[in-house]
């Protein structure tokens, strides 16, 4: 039997303007915001496009401090197919990032642990390949221009 190893390899950077918070105040399960994904990319090699329509973020804070992603996100490639995205992961919400958001300034990719498990879903055959592929990234904010907040995902395809 032979020996496998896992790799990553970058599939794809993904960029996302957010629109302000709103607040849904503590529910059972924690602290609950809603995020409307106003509009976004991604770019790379295999993959490219914009985001389609609406999208959301319904980021819940638990007790331990760490806010908890739970993102959908429509895609439309360049060449017109469209993919379903549902990304989720803790978030450290740390003094770093904190002070990043309040001033709507980037963060590096070593600031905060932002961490993120990503489903592709398509039924164009010219994409298949991302139904049955594991996504793993990671983030950082990167503000989308004055005052509006962003973010940037650099996400990996498991090998």
């Amino acid at each position: 039997m032979s020996e496998q190893s896992l790799r990553l390899i970058h599939e794809f950077t993904y960029r996302v303007a957010c629109g302000p918070p709103h607040e849904v105040g503590v529910g059972p399960y924690g602290s609950r915001q809603y995020f409307a994904m106003t509009g976004g990319t991604v770019e790379g090699p295999r993959l490219k496009g914009k985001l389609l329509g609406a999208g959301s973020d319904w980021m819940l804070t638990g007790p331990d401090g760490f806010m908890r992603m739970d993102v959908r996100v429509q895609i439309e490639t360049d060449d017109g197919a469209i993919l379903c995205a549902h990304y989720f992961g803790p978030c450290e919400a740390n003094e770093t990032l904190g002070r990043a958001v309040t001033a709507c300034v980037p963060t590096e990719f070593a600031d905060q642990s932002i961490r993120s498990h990503w489903v592709l879903e398509t039924g164009d055959p010219r994409y298949a390949w991302v139904n049955q592929a594991v996504f793993v990234g990671e983030g950082r904010l990167l503000p989308a221009g004055p005052g509006i907040l962003g973010f940037e995902h650099r996400i990996y395809r498991l090998s």
